[in-house]
This record gives C-alpha cells, structure tokens and sequence, in this order.
C-alpha cells in the first residue's frame, strides 16, 4: 500500500488526439525530497494520450551512465567496457523512441503492455509484468503484457539481445505505470469528493479516508483524456518495493506446462501448409536442377515444389508428407561456400590470422606463461525448430514468427519481396530457446519467398539436421594468450582472439553504425566493436590487451550466447591456474589478489565460501575457479569435476558421457534482481550452456558438411551430465537498476569447468570441446537425402 503525499500529477497541455490516456517520460526534472526514504529522486516528465480508456506511455531523455569501479584498476588502465559496454549501446540506441511504449488500462481491472522484445523463455514477460504491477499497485494476475508486432517507428528499441530488456526498458516501463496510477488517483479524488494525497492503492483498489473506495477498471474511462498531456511523476524507491525483487513464478508457466502457450507452429493461419526445403549437402550449396520434379508433385499430399536460394521447398498436407517428398527429390546441386574445408583446414586458416603477440619473453627479467587454445564450432540450434508462417499476396505479405529483430527482418522480407516495409506485417510469437539463434530470420525469409513462389500461405519448418548442418553455428575460433610476471605480481597480460567471421546482420550492425561517432573505438569493424564493447576482464593483469581479427566468412555464425566471452574467459581462467602455480599461490588466492571490484571479490569469496573451496578430494576430483563481469552484473563458478576412470568410462546408450561435473556453486550480483527466481533459472541455463561447450558440444566439419545431425549425436549436457549438487546464490542488491542477466553464467561456467578438469587431469586442457577429438561416438547422417526418415522406435530409445 502507498500514500500519495509528494506524487501529484502536474499537467501541461500537448496535442490533441481522440480518446485514450497515454503517458510518456521524456526527461527528469531536478531532484525533489523524499522526506520517507531521506533520499533525492529524479522526477520524470511523460504524456496521457488521448484515449478512451487510460493508457499511458514513456520516454526518457537520457541514458544511465557506465559503472564504476569499486577499485582504480592500477596497475591496469581501465577497460572500455567498466566505462560503456554493448549493453549501453543498445540502451543509449534504445531511448530517443521510449516514448513510444504505451501501456493500456481496461474497464475489467486490468492492464496490458505490448512488449517490443521476443519471449523465447528467458521470462522477459514475468519480468515485465513485474515492473507494471510494482508502479500501478496493481496485483501481477491483472498485468497482461503481449509481445509487439513489428514496428519500425521504434528504429533500434525492438531488438532482443546483449541481455538488455530489463535495463533498457526498466525506467521506462516504470514511468509509464506510474503516471497511469496518477492518473487514476486523480480521477478518483473527484469521484470519491476526497483529497487525492489522502487516498491510498492496493491491488487495483483506490481507498478514502472514510472508506469508500473505487476500482481501477471503474476509473479506467473517467481518468482518460479527450487530449494529449504532459505529466511529471517520481518512482517508488527501492524501500517501498512489493514486487520488484520478490520471487515470482513465471506468468505464462500454466499455459507452457499444459500445452496452451502459442508457439508459430501452434498457430492456425487459414490456408497455412506444412512446408519444408530440401538443402544441400555442403554449406550454401546451390541448386542447379531438380531431376524428378514432376514425380515429387504427384506424390500423395504434394501441392507445391519450387526452387529458392536455400534448395528446394515442398508444400503438402502433412509435415511426414513433407519429409517423404524432401527425401525423394534428386537434386544436382552447386558448390557451397565451404567446399572441401575441415577442421583442420579451418584451423590452418585461424592460426595464420592470428595477430601477433607484442610482449617478447623476458626470461631473463621476468617469468612467461602463455597458451594457445582452441574452440571448435558448436551449434545454434533451439530446442524450438527453426519455423515461421507466410502468407504472401500480390500487394501485401503477413509473417508470423519468433524474431528478435523483427523491424530487420520486415525491412529484408519487404526488399527480398519487392513490396514496401508498411506493406509487410511481422508479428512476433513467443519462441522455445533461442541463445542467439532467433536474431536472424532464415525461417521467415524463407517462408515469405516460397509463399510467394506459390501463390499460398505456407507453414515452415526447419528439420533437427537442417538445423545442424545448415543453420548457424558459434565460430570455430583461436586464442593464444601470454602473460609475465615478477616478485608475484603479473606486468603483461596479452590475448590474441582470431575466429570465423560473427555475423551481425542482425540489427547489431546497423546500431553500431548509428551510433559510430559516439562510440570511443575507432575505425573498427563490426566485429572488432562488439568484442571490444563485451571483453572485460576481472582482474589487474597489468599492462592488458585483448585483440580480434576474424576470417572467412563461408560459414553460417551468429551471436549465440554470450558471443565471445564463453571462450575469451576460459582461456583467462586457465591462465590464472597456470599463474598461480608458477608464483606458489593458491588459485582463489592468487584472484582474491588479483580481483578489481568489491562486487566481483564478493561473489567470489561467497562461492569458495559455499563451495568449500581447498577441501581435500579423492585424485581424479578437483575444483575450478572463474568470475565474469558483464554488462553491469557480475558473476563467480565454483565446478568440481570427477576424472576418475569409473566416471568417464560409464556407459550410457547412444550417448558420450565422459568426465562429470559433480558440483557447482554460482554466485550472481546483478545490481537489482527483478525477479531472484527468474534469476536463479537462467543461471542455471548458462551453467548448463558452460559445461556443454567445454566437455563435449562441438560440431565436426568434414568436406565442407557438418557431421553432427541431430540432437542425439550432437552432445549437450544431458541428465547423466548434469551436477547432482547445483547451488545458486543471488547476492543481495548492490544498486538501484538491474544489469543483464540472460547471457552472464556462460562464460564463468565454460571456464570454471576447464579449469577443475586441469586439475584434476594435471593438464591444462587447450582444445574444446574436451571431446573433440576422440572417437566420433555416432555414425553421420547421410548428407543425400538431407534429412533422415522419421524414428518409428522411439519408445526403444526412452531411458
């Protein structure tokens, strides 16, 4: 419950417009008291819209601005990122249209909000709702909150990535919601004849002094306005928080657990076919002809089967009929974009890119450690199948799909079309996974061109092999590392980052150009800014440099999770082993030494703490250490690993099991949680992500193909691989804002594991995943046809 002492709505006249109540912030107005938290708060300024019903919206006129370190970070100069790191980018790009994110209130009591981001099961919708519920005093059932169509007025403020929502949109959203609970009080002041700083809210429910009250759905059309308007407005302070911070379960777990949640495969377009392509066998393969075109359309259920850039596309009544069809084509296909290339070949290529290292070995003057690290591709792929349904006419086009970056791929569907953007309309579904992988649109590209092909709507889905062999992948990438050291403290500290070229045409690319002239990196690439704006290292290492160069780009790569860092962190992480072993320091110690921030000192300590960092294990059981620090949150991995022959020799049916993590502790300083439990759960993904691409996700290229077909021979962490004991902590608030979240455990996992399998092993491990270059542990998928017939054993196959 709130009073309202200090929290008047001031008004100004704006625009007129017909009939809804809008509010929108556009900048802060100079501090004012807050005579119960004894604390300065920013007032913001935003619009009631014209309406019938209230609605409301926000715009700020500034970005926060970068943190601060805890510590000077002498003898290291500090790193762009402790200054402006991606994160703020994509928040600075995202202000000028805040204003533009309106949330509406209904005459039933309750309020909704149309998120311009994609739920692909991160629980940005619970988070959201969160953050309406808290300013509105409004019970979290009552908050429904949708996922935005495409809008290109947002320009650079619908793109979903770098673990920005909550930030990003965490004022704004909030000023919104305030102003819309003004709104209501001032509305209800003149309804129940009482002074509106003498009125309270709670759960929907405006009360008076003297007990009469009103509810928001009967104040919903008396509070709109017949025109536009300016209000001023404060935040609550973190003090009188209900439900910002609190746990909450997420808002749509009914509906994912009893199957109601709308996935674009569940959607019902009229006129919507099951569709599928038949792909190459290499990379980018092209189609030169189609051998039995004519038999392929007569087979049972086949409507339609046209050639596009990716192969050929088959159109029938069910998805099995798609597959007989895509199985049966006989294609003569074209050379890809990675004929005959490798593991090695790609290696050969990295390692003769590789910029070279500045600090010669002062053997003499100081001691030298370095490593040279590899990391082989790994796969994209969601748990969703890559999927998306068009339907395309002559002078319009409707998608529907889980996109990231969806005023991209309108712009790129419209120009591949030849219609104009506003003739195309994108709507956004909810998604099952995404890491990255649903920043680009393959699949609704690809449906809009076959709708178009064939004259009907279509409903497309990528196969589980397409996927693998096809769809994107995380860079196969090298990193050699030197460090020097005296007397026990570490001078230089040098990393040489090279990797298959990372694809940002996603919407990161026309960002960064935007915003080139404010940004203090020089004439970089692409490329070479995002590894800038995300590299951060944790420690005083000294005279420190972190370079990139990238090659080739015949690959399928994307941004997936947590881009570079997963690999840029590990190798660190081995190299403070090794450092610690030549100076005669223990591992936690030599970072305790070495740490820069109070926050990262404190995650670290509570894990060695919880973990019992040093206790004596059997040989063959060992721990690992790693702290990542990234877009304002930070983040510390205790792994214990068993290496004992009895665990890496168990046998599990058609699967790899090999070394396993036992144990892992995660402590976690975001600034503010929104939501600790939603917090909690993607730890706990990002642990998951982190042990998978150390010990055994990796994709192996052969001759231009991918081997790996399916998630049966592509081996993530499964339940035999999973720690038995996982702990996480959520560290108590260090700020007033949230910082990011979705990507933070990877890389700190990734590294924690690496570093607990060197010592247990006696080894320092240089090539990942662990398993790469064993025995391949599954026979490929043939490449002709492209896809396998579907499992008619599956029972068999259930554990």
């Amino acid at each position: 419950m709130m009073d309202t002492q200090d929290r008047l709505p001031r008004e100004h006249d704006h625009t007129t417009a017909p009939g809804t109540l809008d509010v929108q912030a556009l900048s802060d107005t100079p501090d004012t008291a807050d005579t119960r938290s004894g604390m300065g708060r920013r007032r913001f300024l935003g619009y009631v819209l014209a309406a019938p019903t209230l609605a409301v919206a926000a715009q700020l006129g500034e970005a926060a601005a970068g943190p601060t370190p805890a510590h000077a970070a002498a003898p290291s100069l500090p790193e762009l990122t402790e200054i402006f790191d991606l994160n703020d980018m994509l928040t600075t790009a995202a202000l000028p249209t805040s204003g533009l994110l309106t949330i509406h209130l209904h005459t039933d009591g309750t309020a909704s909000f149309a998120l311009p981001r994609a739920e692909v099961g991160q629980g940005i919708t619970t988070s959201t709702a969160m953050l309406v519920a808290e300013e509105l005093d409004l019970p979290l059932e009552k908050v429904r909150v949708t996922l935005a169509d495409a809008r290109p007025e947002l320009l650079f403020n619908q793109l979903t990535g770098g673990s920005n929502t909550t930030i990003s949109t965490y004022t704004p959203i909030r000023v919104a919601a305030a102003i819309a609970r003004k709104r209501l009080l001032s509305a209800a002041g003149e309804l129940l004849g009482a002074e509106v700083s003498t009125l309270t809210s709670k759960a929907g429910v405006i009360t008076a002094p003297n007990g009469r009250s009103a509810t928001y759905g009967s104040l919903a059309e008396k509070a709109a306005s017949v025109k536009t308007v300016r209000v001023t407005t404060d935040l609550k302070p973190r003090s009188e928080f209900s439900v910002i911070g609190t746990s909450r379960n997420r808002v749509d777990a009914l509906a994912s657990v009893t199957g109601r949640k709308q996935f674009a495969m569940d959607l019902q377009v009229p006129g919507a076919a099951p569709t599928m392509v038949c792909r190459p066998p290499t990379v980018n393969g092209t189609v030169r002809s189609v051998q039995n075109l004519a038999a392929v359309r007569a087979m049972p259920g086949v409507t339609d089967v046209v050639t596009i850039p990716t192969g050929v596309a088959v159109r029938a009544r069910t998805f099995g009929q798609c597959i007989d069809a895509v199985r049966a084509l006989k294609v003569d296909w074209g050379p890809g974009t990675a004929e005959r290339a490798s593991d090695d070949t790609v290696l050969r290529e990295l390692k003769a890119a590789e910029i070279p290292l500045a600090v010669p070995k002062l053997n003499v003057l100081a001691k030298t450690v370095e490593g040279s690290f590899t990391f082989h591709f790994a796969s994209n792929s969601a748990l969703e199948p890559n999927c998306a349904v068009a339907d395309v006419r002559p002078d319009r086009a409707e998608i529907w799909g889980a996109l990231k970056s969806p005023i991209v791929a309108q712009g790129k569907i419209a120009a591949r079309l030849g219609l104009l953007p506003s003739a195309v309309t994108v709507h956004v579904t909810e998604g099952g996974g995404s890491f990255g992988r649903k920043l680009f649109f393959d699949a609704a590209l690809e449906a809009a061109e076959v709708s178009k092909a064939m004259g009907k709507p279509v409903k497309l889905m990528w196969h589980r092999t397409d996927e693998f062999r096809q769809g994107r992948t995380h860079p196969m990438a090298t990193s050699r590392v030197r460090a020097t050291h005296v007397g026990g403290k570490v001078l230089t500290y040098e990393q040489r980052h090279t990797s298959v070229s990372t694809d940002f045409g996603h919407g990161l690319g026309e960002i960064i150009t935007a915003t080139a002239a404010k940004l203090p990196v020089g004439d970089l690439t692409f490329s070479e800014t995002i590894f800038t704006l995300t590299q951060q290292t944790p420690y005083r290492l000294g005279l420190t440099t972190q370079l990139l160069n990238e090659v080739d780009k015949g690959f399928n790569t994307g941004s997936m999770r947590n881009i570079y860092s997963p690999n840029v962190r590990c190798a660190q992480e081995l190299i403070i082993d090794r450092l610690a072993d030549e100076m005669g320091k223990d591992r936690l110690q030599l970072r305790r030494d070495l740490i820069k921030t109070d926050r990262a000192r404190a995650v670290l300590d509570k894990v060695a703490e919880v973990g019992d960092w040093g206790r004596k294990l059997p040989a063959g059981i060992a721990q690992g250490l790693a702290v990542h620090p990234e877009y304002h949150g930070v983040v510390a991995v205790l792994a214990e690993i068993d290496c004992r022959p009895e665990t890496t020799g168990r046998h599990v049916p058609d699967a790899y099991t090999g070394p396993r993590v036992t144990k892992v502790v995660c402590a976690v300083d975001v600034g503010l949680a929104v939501n600790p439990k939603g917090l909690e759960a993607q730890m706990m993904g990002g642990i998951m992500d982190g042990i998978a691409v150390t010990l055994s996700s990796g994709l192996h290229l052969k001759d231009g193909a991918f081997l790996e077909g399916s998630w049966d021979n592509y081996f993530y962490t499964r339940q035999w691989n999973t720690p038995p004991e996982l702990e996480i902590v959520v560290m108590p608030p260090t700020g007033d804002k949230p910082g990011g979240a979705g990507e933070l455990a990877v890389g700190a996992a990734a590294a924690a594991v690496a570093c607990a399998y060197g010592a247990a092993t006696g080894t320092m491990p240089t090539t990942f995943p662990l398993n790469h270059n064993g025995p391949l542990g599954f026979e490929p998928l043939p490449t002709v046809p492209p896809i396998p017939q579907s499992p008619t054993d599956g029972l068999n196959r259930a554990y």
